[in-house]
């Protein structure tokens, strides 16, 4: 089963996973620059990602590692969203998300070439 992570928590997630393995300090300090969070804070979510076991803390420095990759994270958010907001109907997710915005003809194509992708399985 995947792990759910809230907001703050995936917060936390995208530094390690935007710059690989960091310290603790590190993180506070591009989440203190992003979003003016402070130490404490920061350093709460981290105790509370390592206790879901999504990040694994050594020593020195209190050196943190991602132990979720993204890709897991985005399939099981995705799910959850198409099955609380679409009834678990991907068509009606892609309906809403098109809805009556233009598309580019490079965006037809790539979307052309997905379902092609799709079809060839």
């Amino acid at each position: 089963m995947m792990v759910k992570l809230f907001d703050s928590e995936l917060k936390v997630m995208n530094v390690l996973w935007n710059q690989g393995d960091c310290t603790a300090k590190h993180i506070s300090n591009v989440l203190k620059e992003e979003i003016g969070w402070n130490m404490n804070t920061t350093y709460t979510l981290i105790k509370r990602c390592m206790k879901k076991g999504a990040i694994e803390r050594s020593e020195p420095n209190f050196m943190c590692h991602a132990l979720i990759p993204r890709e897991k994270v985005q399939i099981a958010e995705t799910k959850e969203l198409i099955n609380k907001m679409f009834d678990g109907s991907i068509d009606k997710m892609f309906a809403a998300l098109i809805g009556n915005k233009q598309l580019s003809e490079k965006e037809i194509k790539k979307l052309k070439d997905l379902i092609k992708d799709l079809e060839a399985r």
